[in-house]
C-alpha cells in the first residue's frame, strides 16, 4: 500500500491499511517512531492510563516519587 506525504507534512492512511486493524477501531491518535529508516505507528488513546503508566516508566518515575510530589504539593505555605 502507497501514502502520499502531502508539502504539509500530512499523511493520509490507506482505508485497507485501517480496515485491517478491525472493524470500528480506527484511532485517532498514533504513536510514532523512527526505527532502522521506518515509521512505525501504533495506535494510541489519549488519555488512557496504560499510556501514562508507560510514559511515567519510561522516565523512570517511581510510585514514590509521585508520592513525594504529592507530598511537597500539599505541604502548608
Amino acid at each position: 500500500m502507497l501514502a502520499k506525504l502531502t508539502s504539509k507534512n500530512q499523511l493520509t492512511l490507506p482505508r485497507r491499511a485501517l480496515a485491517a486493524l478491525g472493524p470500528g477501531s480506527a484511532p485517532e491518535y498514533f504513536e510514532v517512531e523512527a526505527a532502522d529508516g521506518r515509521l512505525i505507528l501504533t495506535p494510541a488513546r489519549i488519555g488512557s492510563a496504560d499510556a501514562v503508566r508507560r510514559k511515567l516508566a519510561d522516565l523512570g518515575i517511581t510510585e514514590g516519587d509521585v508520592a513525594d510530589a504529592v507530598a511537597w504539593a500539599r505541604r502548608a505555605p
